[in-house]
């Protein structure tokens, strides 16, 4: 402990690191505030019906994601969820649109492109869930609550656009956090709105065990001692990789390579169990809102029950699909981030090679063979984790607090504040420190 406390000293020594931070804590700050300023137009004490709608089922994930907001008619209430649907479509459409795939390999000037169509993408996607939003307060809450009307126009019109408005700033703040923060900044403002709702879940399972006499704390220790559990699993599927032996070939005097017989010159490639890391199932949450909302369209008895089934993020349909798109996510989102061609071509071109195997197409093909046997169990054991709080809540557990013993804000959480972590020990190692989870005593530079 002592040892970790002289590491976060050690933190503030460094002024880029500690200017970052603030940055970063000031810009969640900002968000946080956001998500408890409602609509103009709205009265703030009228908002049971739709609290209440968000305590259970899908619509509590739709709070959770926005931190709050979504329950409270906040500006906010859209939260960062267009961005993600957003970029879900854009890096789908990147399979079948040559122009998507040419961005994609021209660099940084490429990525820009595609963050501006992400972001021009994202203002569509809010305008048409702006008004769906507004459509949902009318048959939540009562018409007393609109204080310039329920059918005022002028009402609907400047609600959509800060709604809108809201998304785009919201994105801002992400894409500040990335640049001038610390961190991942889109995946920073999901977890701390899914962290706002942690104290008041645990307190509500206190009530129910001890206070209301349900199982007593006993049970409530063990409760908790699961949940520990459940978030190591969580942190070992997120640091678990596998390392490939690569040997290097030494450069002769006539420029070619010779391959060293003794292997004395050999490094290890690290591939990730779980390279995608929580995107997975951020993507897969974002596209399970689809067919509850699609379904909802119509009065028929069939899509009544669709609708239903998917409603219910405890039931079996729902956590199968669920699970199903993960896995499929997973493959997806790892193909894209693992270029195994471009790394077997960088490995040609500095003369290294695979004991065993040629450098070239055989190197490439035998990373990615390599990758989708190391990705399937990563696959599943995310899966499950994902599909986790739909179990432990049959043995009694409260749905608000079984939806933290993983799932999308347990991956989420652990994966974003590992992440974070990974970035402020890089920061303390160039500087000669040792990472937050080392022993924290001073380096000596390496002339």
């Amino acid at each position: 402990m002592k040892n970790f406390i002289e590491s976060l000293k050690n933190v503030w020594k460094i002024e880029e690191l500690k200017n970052r931070i603030l940055i970063t804590l000031g810009l969640l700050l900002v968000y946080r505030f956001g998500a408890h300023v409602t609509l103009p137009g709205i009265d703030a004490t009228q908002l049971a019906g739709l609290q209440g709608q968000t305590k259970q089922g899908i619509g509590s994930i739709l709070d959770m994601f926005t931190g709050g907001s979504f329950s409270k008619a906040s500006i906010f209430a859209l939260g960062i969820m267009p961005y993600i649907s957003a970029s879900i479509v854009v890096q789908l459409m990147g399979i079948a649109i040559p122009y998507l795939q040419k961005l994609q390999k021209d660099g940084e000037s490429g990525r820009k492109k595609i963050n501006q169509i992400t972001r021009w993408l994202t203002i569509g996607i809010t305008l048409l869930q702006g008004p769906s939003y507004i459509y949902n307060l009318y048959r939540t809450i009562p018409d007393s609550a609109f204080l310039l009307g329920a059918d005022s126009f002028p009402f609907l019109f400047s609600s959509v656009l800060i709604l809108t408005t809201g998304t785009i700033f919201a994105m801002w703040l992400g894409e500040k956090i990335t640049d001038k923060g610390i961190g991942n900044g889109i995946s920073l403002l999901i977890m701390v709105g899914i962290l706002a709702r942690l104290p008041q879940s645990l307190i509500q399972e206190f009530t129910s065990r001890v206070t209301n006499n349900n199982g007593g704390p006993m049970l409530l220790v063990i409760e908790v001692i699961v949940w520990l559990l459940v978030i190591i699993a969580c942190v070992l599927l997120v640091m678990a990789i596998r390392k490939i032996p690569v040997q290097y070939a030494r450069r002769t005097t006539a420029g070619d390579f010779e391959q060293d017989m003794m292997g004395g010159n050999r490094q290890w490639i690290p591939l990730k169990l779980n390279s995608a890391g929580v995107m997975p199932i951020i993507f897969a949450q974002a596209i399970m809102f689809i067919p509850a909302a699609l379904a909802g369209l119509s009065k028929s008895e069939t899509s009544q029950s669709i609708a239903g089934a998917f409603s219910n993020m405890f039931g079996v349909w729902y956590n199968v699909v669920f699970a199903l798109l993960i896995i499929i996510f997973t493959y997806f989102y790892t193909a894209i981030t693992v270029p195994t061609n471009k790394m077997a071509d960088d490995l040609k071109r500095s003369g290294g090679f695979i004991p065993g195997i040629k450098p070239g197409v055989e190197t490439s093909d035998f990373l990615d063979k390599i990758m989708s046997l190391i990705t399937f169990p990563g696959a599943l054991f995310l899966a499950l984790i994902a599909v986790f709080p739909a179990l432990i809540v049959n043995i009694g557990v409260q749905q608000s607090w079984a939806m933290f013993y993983g799932g999308t804000s347990l991956i989420i959480m652990v994966g974003v504040a590992i992440d974070t972590i990974q970035q402020i020990n890089s920061y303390l190692l160039n500087k000669h420190y040792d990472g937050l989870m080392k022993s924290g005593k001073n380096r000596k530079a390496v002339a």
